[in-house]
């Protein structure tokens, strides 16, 4: 999956994206990822793959400091369009490449986007980067189980549904492995189908 594919699969999916994975069980699970979270208005938060904006109809967002980052113009659209009254700043931006500065955010939340950008690698050191020492990433994703191998049929399905925009077939324990010199887990909840939608926090350690 490359950025111009995910730009392109992600236009076709912008019309209809609420109506799937913003209701029902989507919902539900949405509602649960902020919390135990308390944010503050001095704290810069970073929405990383935004998308239509799904996450940020579950905070208390006028009171928050929020920029929001997306690379597919019509999901952002719709995201802008939700929240025109507020004082979030949108920008397209591509999540494996941000130009923030370093250190710049107290918050960064990532939902459903490591599952879909080309370099996942990549995206998380770009969360690391800009997000200030001490700060905390929240991810909301689907991961592949640590313990097993992806079944016989979710490997013949894995090339089509990335095709479809996103990969049944992370592991986050090899991700983390990469990366743990700067971050630290402080919760990994299973949300939804059998563990495979987690609610993962880390903390910057430097």
């Amino acid at each position: 999956m490359g950025n111009r594919w995910n730009e392109f699969v992600y236009k076709l999916w912008s019309p209809v994206y609420d109506r799937v994975f913003n209701s029902g069980k989507f919902l539900q699970v949405r509602k649960k990822i902020f919390q135990g979270n308390n944010f503050n208005e001095n704290q810069n938060i970073l929405f990383v793959g935004v998308g239509t904006g799904a996450e940020l109809e579950q905070l208390n967002h006028t009171e928050l400091n929020i920029t929001a980052i997306d690379y597919t113009n019509e999901m952002l659209e719709k995201a802008k369009f939700k929240f025109k009254s507020s004082s979030i700043k949108f920008l397209k931006m591509d999540a494996q490449d941000m130009s923030f500065q370093d250190n710049h955010f107290d918050v960064v939340v990532g939902s459903l986007v490591l599952s879909v950008v080309p370099d996942v690698d990549k995206c998380i050191k770009e969360m690391v980067r800009v997000l200030k020492p001490n700060g905390e990433i929240i991810i909301f994703d689907k991961f592949a189980p640590e313990d097993k191998e992806l079944s016989p049929v979710k490997k013949a399905v894995r090339p089509l549904i990335k095709l479809l925009g996103t990969d049944i077939g992370l592991n986050f324990g090899k991700m983390y492995e990469q990366n743990k010199e700067t971050l630290s887990i402080k919760e990994d909840t299973p949300l939804m189908f059998n563990g495979m939608y987690r609610k993962i926090v880390m903390s910057k350690t430097s």
